[in-house]
């Protein structure tokens, strides 16, 4: 058996991944009025027995309006609380870390399930009984042409908006989740502070990089002071906006040396989403130099996403020093055993300990399968 960094245990303040590899936040949009149901606690049970070490649960609004769709999940009350821990309980059965991203959609809030046109709600949503609702942004700019037109946040609604962020990290806490994540990346509320694309104030939250990271930093600040000392503290970034004149990596440096003053854990570096196109090069690993310039220039921990798509990949960014944690989006949704095939693949799985875990079991059988078929395609 072979040790590799991406399945050696990692501790984050008191909090410890059996392995590197993380499950990344992914919508569903399959919520009602915000509350988790059984898709839920099965889509995210099914990566727990499948070996991952920190389970994210997806982008989970602090208020109403701050919902994507109106399949999101919530957290704006405390009514939220009891199927959000039992989602975290079942992770945690199994092995991994359970960990949630709490959000504002901002101006691309009130839209529709990708599946029913992925744009603003329209007419026929009106049919179906959804209606739209307010929505709110660093300015009052559309996310494209034919989505709502958002209303600039006062300083009486920003505070509000805080408060929420606040409140609903209580609530995850309260629910026994041990990571948390603030969205703060592809065009949602907080993105819209921080992008010169969106953000055309003229008060002390627009202007230059300054103002314009004043009130995200105002928000994860609150959300630290209250969200437990021994539980880490994540925030996803867009690294660039996805846009040439949008925020640069050389911006996001500089906001994550404000991140780490704030006392957070990891900076989870994906990219765009700040308007439909995106201007920069896409490949197999495409975010991950991102991540790694993060990580070399600021001294913060940093989690590597976009198009990881094998084991050997995962292993090679966090070997090198790239990333800290591998985070894994739809390649989990197409093999939510990703992590236990990778284990097979890097054969880090102990022969001598076969029944230490679910995971390992699997991962040990999968690897004898693995030998038997290459051994009989070796055959003549």
């Amino acid at each position: 058996m072979g040790k590799v960094k991406l399945f050696e245990p990692v501790a984050l303040r008191d909090v410890t991944l059996r392995n590197r590899l993380i499950v990344s936040p992914m919508c569903q949009y399959s919520a009602q009025g915000g509350h988790v149901n059984d898709h839920h606690l099965i889509n995210l049970g099914r990566f727990a027995m499948g070996g991952f070490g920190l389970i994210m649960v997806e982008a989970t609004a602090v208020v109403p309006g701050g919902r994507i769709t109106h399949g999101d999940l919530g957290l704006w009350s405390d009514d939220h609380i009891p199927g959000l821990r039992r989602i975290a309980e079942a992770l945690k059965m199994y092995g991994a870390v359970a960990g949630i991203q709490i959000a504002h959609a901002g101006p691309k809030a009130a839209s529709q399930r990708p599946w029913q046109g992925n744009g603003a709600l329209d007419d026929s949503d009106f049919q179906r009984g959804e209606q739209p609702w307010p929505v709110v942004s660093a300015s009052n700019k559309p996310y494209a042409d034919g989505w709502l037109k958002p209303t600039a946040l006062t300083s009486a609604t920003m505070a509000e908006v805080k408060q929420a962020f606040v409140d609903a990290a209580r609530r995850a806490d309260a629910a026994g989740f041990d990571v948390i994540e603030v969205h703060c990346a592809h065009g949602y509320l907080l993105n819209s502070f921080l992008s010169p694309v969106t953000n055309d104030r003229k008060d002390e939250y627009g202007g230059d990089l300054e103002g314009r990271m004043r009130f995200p930093l105002e928000v994860i600040q609150a959300v630290r002071a209250i969200w437990p000392q021994d539980k880490p503290l994540f925030v996803r970034v867009s690294a660039v906006d996805g846009l040439r004149e949008g925020m640069s990596i050389e911006d996001t440096i500089v906001f994550a040396r404000r991140l780490k003053a704030l006392s957070v854990d990891i900076v989870d570096c994906s990219s765009g989403g700040i308007a439909p196109r995106y201007e920069y090069p896409s490949s197999y690993g495409y975010q991950v130099p991102y991540a790694q310039k993060v990580r070399s220039e600021v001294g913060i921990g940093t989690a590597a996403v976009g198009l990881i798509v094998n084991g050997r990949q995962a292993e090679a960014i966090v070997e090198s020093g790239q990333a800290d944690l591998v985070a894994i989006g739809r390649e989990a949704l197409a093999d939510p055993n990703f992590a236990l095939h990778a284990e097979a693949e890097l054969g880090t799985v102990d022969p001598k300990a076969p029944f230490a875990s679910w995971p390992t079991q699997v991962a040990w059988w999968l690897q004898g399968r693995a030998v038997q078929i290459q051994t009989f395609s070796g055959r003549s």
